[in-house]
């Protein structure tokens, strides 16, 4: 834990965010948490990183604009909440599609600070349809405008309080692949795992990046899993339950959780609600 004992909210809302499975999820994390490393190569929206607070943390996502938010809420605070209640004065329909739009334009967006981009991140996640970050194949952002009268598009005291603890020594940001990021942790690390998860129907939603992620991937982030289980490494992964994921852990070295979580963010109706996961522990005991 840091000093800041101030309670932090994830900055974004983001498809299969934690902050309703907290409780279950921290029961299964190390018991002396702070005497690691801690690693979450898939941050999204970080509420296990926001509520736990860790003294040292290495955390990464592939979603470049998610991760220059991240260094922007660090580096250059103020200069985004300026932005941002700009964009608060002036949202209706029209400005939101202008905002959304300016990724059309590569030119045009190459041009743009990486505050602006950071706001502009922040703006459409808070005001577009049910909170979904999606890109289409082309990589622009094409999520519809929300039903919202008076979005809380900046707070600014949240957004101070997740600079100071970002600011707080031990936390590097990285905009590398999960295997890339995870590289550095050994037997004084724990890693977190949220990855985009297992949607065998594609009802679920992984449209955070143009390229997706298959079961390829999911074969990926398992045999890296297993190779930091040989090393020593504690890892918690969390995912869809599926039969191919409990398949894909079926091993001696995993501790398959069941629990249960409430989803609002699904591309299809039927995958909204109560839906199974699960967590996948490495190793025994606290």
């Amino acid at each position: 834990m840091t000093k800041n004992n101030s309670p932090l909210k994830p900055f974004v809302k983001w498809a299969g965010g934690k902050r309703q499975l907290l409780a279950k999820i921290k029961k299964h994390l190390p018991e002396d948490l702070n005497d690691y490393t801690y690693y979450e190569p898939f941050i999204g929206a970080g509420a296990l990183l926001f509520d736990v607070k860790p003294q040292k943390a290495v955390i990464n996502d592939s979603n470049i604009q998610l991760m220059i938010a991240y260094n922007v809420i660090k580096n250059n605070v103020e200069d985004l909440i300026t932005v941002l209640k700009k964009h608060e004065k002036m949202y209706e329909k029209e400005y939101y599609y202008k905002i959304r739009n300016l990724d059309r334009d590569i030119v045009q967006f190459s041009g743009l600070s990486d505050v602006e981009k950071a706001a502009r991140t922040i703006f459409l996640n808070k005001t577009c349809f049910n909170g979904l970050y999606r890109v289409n194949s082309k990589g622009f952002f094409n999520v519809p405008q929300g039903k919202y009268k008076n979005p809380v598009i900046c707070n600014d005291v949240n957004l101070r309080l997740i600079s100071e603890y970002l600011n707080s020594g031990g936390i590097t940001i990285l905009n590398e692949d999960f295997e890339s990021a995870a590289a550095g942790a050994n037997e004084n690390s724990f890693v977190y795992f949220d990855p985009p998860y297992h949607s065998p129907d594609k009802t679920g939603f992984t449209g955070y990046q143009a390229d997706g992620f298959g079961e390829s991937e999911q074969k990926r982030l398992r045999d890296l899993i297993i190779e930091m289980t040989k090393r020593g490494v504690k890892c918690l992964a969390s995912n869809s339950d599926t039969e191919f994921i409990r398949e894909l852990y079926d091993h001696d070295f995993f501790d398959i959780i069941s629990v249960q979580a409430k989803r609002t963010i699904n591309s299809n109706p039927i995958g909204r609600g109560n839906v199974k996961e699960v967590l996948i522990k490495n190793w025994k005991g606290g």
